[in-house]
């Protein structure tokens, strides 16, 4: 297979006045030049295009901030990561970087182009484990071509004893995968799976994870959607609670906000949560992540949310 080509016609109608306040860049795709056509006379940018439907053919590709047109620096920033078979909008392709929009959140960023494809079959299922291996043979004898992690997306042609068959070759342990509207009941044990999974800033799971996406992964598999970063979370996952005198009383499965971090509540003042401090997902007391939050932020527990 090969990307498809992404020329697009673009149109240049006259600049429209900015909303006040602005739309999140974060979730609506426009920039000063160039928007998507649904954001016409919502936003102004200089051209409005539409949009063309790509998946991701890679095991995993960092959703970046911005273009790299030579080696990763330490001031690119990866904002968000799609994994195989995940949808993503392309508005623009030039240099090898197509800017666009993650189908499974929302969120805007650039994709290797490379790595994105028009002629990926619709996925069927979905990975249920937290990585499941692609192999050349139904036997899962020879090296593995690929390996995948949980949510990434897949389009199952046969099923043959313990293996699926994919369309877009290779075969994977058919218990590993789940049919597309199908779901897992345990969020808190479904993030559990991660412990230890390296730290990531943007990671969703392909090389690593970072706290948010602890959140957002997990929950997808239960078949509730969120967005992608901790602040965004913070009003859209299920109610605000009171946060309590004796932070031990919160339930297990609180979901507990800091300044720019986010954790589980696991139950009698435990925390899980992709750490950077220790650079892994690891599981802390409640109360010494909040020392240390009070003593880097000046502040501790900012919210709480219950499902």
């Amino acid at each position: 297979m090969s990307p498809a080509d992404l020329n697009d016609s673009v149109t240049t109608p006259p600049l429209g006045p900015p909303l006040d306040p602005p739309l999140d860049p974060r979730v609506h795709p426009y920039r000063g030049d160039i928007a998507a056509d649904f954001l016409e006379g919502r936003v102004a940018a200089k051209a409005f295009v539409a949009g063309k439907l790509r998946r991701l053919g890679a095991a995993f590709a960092p959703v970046m901030s911005k273009p790299v047109f030579s080696q990763f620096t330490a001031g690119d920033l990866q904002a968000s990561e799609l994994l195989f078979g995940e949808d993503f909008t392309v508005f623009e392709d030039t240099g090898g970087w197509s800017w666009g929009q993650c189908g499974h959140d929302g969120y805007v960023g650039y994709v290797r182009s490379k790595d994105l494809f028009g002629n990926l079959p619709a996925p069927t299922h979905w990975v249920s484990a937290a990585r499941s291996l692609v192999f050349p043979d139904n036997k899962g004898e020879y090296p593995a071509t690929m390996s995948l992690s949980m949510t990434a997306k897949v389009a199952v042609e046969t099923v043959e004893g313990d293996y699926a068959k994919l369309l877009s070759g290779g075969w994977m342990f058919a218990r590993h995968l789940a049919a597309l509207g199908e779901t897992r009941p345990d969020f808190v044990a479904l993030a559990q799976i991660f412990t230890r999974v390296p730290y990531l800033w943007g990671g969703r799971g392909g090389m690593g994870i970072d706290c948010s996406g602890l959140i957002q992964v997990p929950l997808a598999a239960t078949g509730v959607p969120v967005p992608r970063d901790s602040d965004q979370q913070a009003d859209a996952i299920g109610e605000d609670i009171p946060i309590p005198e004796d932070i031990s009383a919160l339930h297990p499965g609180d979901i507990v906000y800091f300044p720019g971090h986010v954790g589980i509540h696991l139950g009698a003042g435990a925390l899980l949560h992709a750490s950077s401090h220790e650079m892994m997902v690891a599981t802390h007391s409640l109360s010494e992540v909040v020392a240390r939050m009070v003593e880097r932020h000046g502040k501790g527990i900012t919210r709480v949310r219950r499902l």
